[in-house]
């Protein structure tokens, strides 16, 4: 995907960097990517998850308890504001717990910020896309 205004051509690769961070098998580099005062919503927890430190911890936790076989990111969608971007996105992915395989696709939308000429995500909200044919 390629974007005709470099802002958003930023933004959407500082995404793909961070998930090849945590899908590649480097989910400790997440912290050059989630802003310190980070927020997530995620379908596995009704609170919210607060702090850089403890997204990167969710998402390390999770990429290190599967095996990863793969994960593709399509259709972004992003609007950048002066130093603030949103981006949003279809995702599937396909890993393997405890010897079962299991296909999973859904929808990411991160808040980003730019600090230091850098694309930071201060907040993610993902939920599991529904079901075909819906």
């Amino acid at each position: 995907m390629t974007f005709d205004n470099p802002d958003k051509a930023a933004v959407w690769q500082t995404i793909l960097d961070m998930n090849d961070c945590w899908t590649g098998g480097r989910p400790e580099d997440l912290a050059n990517y989630f802003h310190r005062d980070m927020i997530a919503i995620t379908p596995a927890a009704r609170e919210r998850v607060e702090g850089g430190i403890a997204c990167a911890a969710g998402w390390t936790a999770f990429a290190r308890g599967v095996k990863i076989n793969f994960f593709r990111e399509s259709e972004p969608w992003i609007e950048v504001r002066g130093d603030m971007a949103v981006a949003a996105y279809y995702y599937e992915m396909e890993y393997e717990r405890a010897g079962e395989s299991v296909r999973a696709s859904g929808r990411d939308l991160f808040v980003l910020v730019r600090e230091n000429r850098r694309w930071l995500a201060i907040a993610d909200h993902f939920s599991p896309g529904p079901p075909a044919g819906a």
